[in-house]
């Protein structure tokens, strides 16, 4: 009898909960057909279980596991187990991690990749939603995987941006397959399943509990190496990613937004306390180039890992100069876009030559420091500038 069969007995007996010890329960019995047979006596003195999950280990039959693996098979839903190779190795960080995953797609998308979690709100705004598609671009093409929840708004955008570059995508599900839960969502959903995977703890049919999506969360941090978030209110679901991500030991980036935002306000905050403001991907691929090179494209962020001799920097600069100067000679400014915001279009008409300092732009915009950082951030994901040196941007 399959392995997997007592792994999906066990998380139907003891639930999906922060109080099941599941870390303890891998260490300690090593696989699920080991617990199920260990028996009453071994249960209590592993010091692992409640007196209550005790009597549900003992009154939970095979039937109901039996069932689940028969829709599975029949669905073509893969049961993804702690013994199996492609269980993720993040997730075996987690004191709480998942007894049990079922996937629609190939979670081996994760294997030797940087994971970067992406969250932020549902109902969000146009802007919000450009940068949340282009930022997971830009990751996506540089190695990252974008991981998020498939739910509206920044997620969906998180997911299309990855999609649209040809790269994979994860998506962590609050409820089982099967379900009606976002049903125009479905086309995405399908195309995550076929570039990438879609993944839930919740067995098939589970319906989407409001209960089931907090604890969820602990999945898409727990899968990745940092998490970025992008418009978040004070009460946002995405703050409750980013806690389940302090509580794993990792990295918290967000994007700054408008300070007369609500929408933004759990985003700033994030940014006071101490998160990583992020105004592109180099922002958040320069915390693990270095460590991890195999896992990234370092071309696309060797302006981040200058490793080059101080003379060698110098001459270079002197030539970049030169040809900033001869470029300014022949600057012609297009017209502002249309879809950026009034202080992103203040900034982008202030603009008197191709490359300008950030200093001499608030000057003359007369925008506040946030407000500013908030529209250059907007006008750099976009594309319509470029980041340099000494504090300089470039309109493209």
């Amino acid at each position: 009898m399959s392995n997997k069969l007592y792994w999906v007995w066990a998380q139907n007996a003891l639930g999906i909960s922060a109080s099941v010890k599941s870390d303890e329960i891998v260490s300690y019995f090593g696989n699920a057909e080991k617990l199920y047979y260990a028996g009453e006596y071994e249960w209590k003195i592993s010091g692992i279980f409640t007196n209550g999950q005790i009597n549900k280990l003992k009154s939970t039959s095979l039937d109901s596991a039996e069932k689940i693996v028969a829709e599975c098979e029949k669905y073509k839903i893969k049961i993804v187990t702690p013994d199996d190779d492609n269980y993720p190795s993040m997730l075996f960080k987690l004191p709480n991690l998942p007894l049990v995953l079922y996937v629609r797609g190939d979670l081996d998308c994760l294997k030797n990749k940087i994971a970067v979690a992406m969250v932020g709100a549902r109902e969000a705004s146009d802007i919000g939603v450009r940068i949340a598609r282009s930022l997971s671009a830009s990751l996506s093409r540089s190695g990252a995987v974008v991981i998020s929840g498939a739910a509206k708004g920044i997620d969906s955008a998180a997911h299309t941006g990855a999609l649209n570059v040809g790269a994979k995508t994860v998506a962590v599900l609050g409820c089982g397959f099967g379900t009606d839960y976002l049903p125009e969502n479905e086309p995405l959903r399908r195309e995550i399943a076929h570039h990438g995977a879609l993944v839930t703890e919740y067995p098939p049919r589970t319906p989407a509990f409001g209960h089931n999506f907090p604890f969820r969360n602990r999945i898409i941090s727990g899968l990745s190496y940092g998490t970025i978030v992008i418009e978040a209110n004070e009460r946002s679901g995405s703050l409750r990613t980013v806690n389940h991500a302090i509580e794993q030991g990792r990295d918290i980036f967000a994007v700054p937004g408008d300070i007369t935002s609500s929408m933004n306000m759990g985003t700033n905050k994030l940014l006071r306390d101490g998160a990583k403001p992020v105004f592109n991907a180099m922002d958040v691929l320069e915390e693990y180039a270095e460590r991890y090179p195999d896992m990234l494209d370092i071309d696309k962020i060797e302006s981040v890992l200058t490793t080059e001799p101080e003379t060698v920097r110098t001459e270079k600069r002197k030539k970049e100069e030169k040809a900033e100067k001869q470029a300014a000679k022949n600057f012609v400014k297009s017209a502002a876009p249309n879809n950026i915001s009034e202080k992103a279009r203040m900034i982008f008409d202030a603009f008197s030559e191709e490359t300008m300092q950030a200093e001499e732009l608030i000057l003359r915009t007369k925008l506040s420091t946030v407000d500013f950082l908030s529209a250059m951030t907007e006008l750099e994901i976009l594309g319509y500038i470029e980041p340099l040196a000494g504090k300089n941007y470039k309109l493209k």
